[in-house]
């Protein structure tokens, strides 16, 4: 698949789900990957059986200390250096857009990958994008998948498993040079696919991105949200915020990052969003960027 862009960038996602009891809400900064800080508590409705769960440090229990992702550190972040010899390609002559086609995959709760583990967990996907265009497994640090093969079900149709059902994200111009998205209550496939499954919505779900854009250089991109979402540039990770999680926030300085990218001023390259809404109870959702002109992939 060719990687391609067009215009400048600078895109914000917040997607935020919790538990059925409570998920760890916070914040985490990803500049470059370097690094991701720590996660404050945030409480949900109670579960089904009148109890509510909560993420903690105590032992036993995934959390979002440094004992996970190490705040403030380097050290346990995975960080990327590929080199910088793509110069990518001519803009395409189609269009710009600001309304983005997006691909969303409705899993029952009863998949392994979901309603599972909770817990900031990067490291699930590989640096490079795999060559069918879908991020290929890399395990994982603190458990919240199940294998390879169940991974693998995640942005791929397969019968039984998962229902395919289009969506669009519209970016609104901002007036200020950039253009938003953004939904605290994303839940855009309720009643659809497998159903609300006795939920109040449709919870578990995958949600997956292709576009392009032309790197002018001065591009920011930025996602806050939970729970997984893996950001590629140019078939590059640029972002890895895996795991059942709060909110978290990572960005790619496009100039910072250009020589881990692979990307040069003037080029056109791909940017491959994944993300995955995992665990009841809440889902926000919120892109942010300078980008005001979108290509289809080509």
């Amino acid at each position: 698949m060719l990687r391609r862009f067009g215009c400048s960038l600078a895109l914000v996602v917040i997607a935020c789900g919790a538990d059925g009891g409570a998920r760890e809400s916070g914040s985490a900064s990803l500049t470059g990957l370097s690094s991701i800080t720590g996660l404050t508590s945030i409480t949900g409705p109670s579960t089904g059986d009148g109890s509510a769960d909560s993420i903690d440090d105590g032992g036993g229990t995934p959390t979002d200390s440094a004992d996970s992702v190490g705040e403030g550190s380097t050290d346990d972040v995975p960080k990327f250096d590929i080199g910088s010899d793509e110069s990518g390609t001519s803009p395409p002559p189609q269009e710009c857009e600001t309304t983005l086609v997006a691909t969303i995959r409705d899993f029952s709760q009863g998949h392994p990958d979901f309603q599972f583990t909770l817990g900031v967990d990067p490291g699930i996907v590989q640096s490079m994008l795999g060559g069918d265009g879908k991020p290929v497994y890399g395990g994982g640090t603190t458990g919240t998948t199940t294998g390879q093969a169940n991974f693998d079900q995640w942005y791929r149709d397969v019968a039984g498993i998962n229902i395919n059902l289009p969506t669009e994200i519209g970016l609104v111009d901002q007036g200020d040079g950039t253009y938003v998205y953004e939904n605290p209550a994303f839940f855009p496939i309720d009643g659809q696919g497998f159903g609300d499954e006795g939920n109040p919505h449709n919870y578990h779900f995958t949600l997956e991105m292709h576009t392009q854009f032309t790197y002018q250089g001065g591009e920011v991109f930025t996602f806050r949200g939970d729970d997984d979402l893996f950001t590629f540039i140019n078939g590059r990770l640029g972002i890895d915020l895996g795991g059942v999680h709060g909110p978290l926030e990572g960005n790619i300085d496009f100039d910072a990052m250009a020589g881990t990218l692979g990307i040069v001023p003037g080029g056109t390259y791909d940017l491959d969003f994944f993300f995955a809404e995992r665990h009841t109870s809440q889902s926000n959702f919120r892109i942010e960027t300078t980008i005001g002109c979108f290509y289809p992939p080509g």
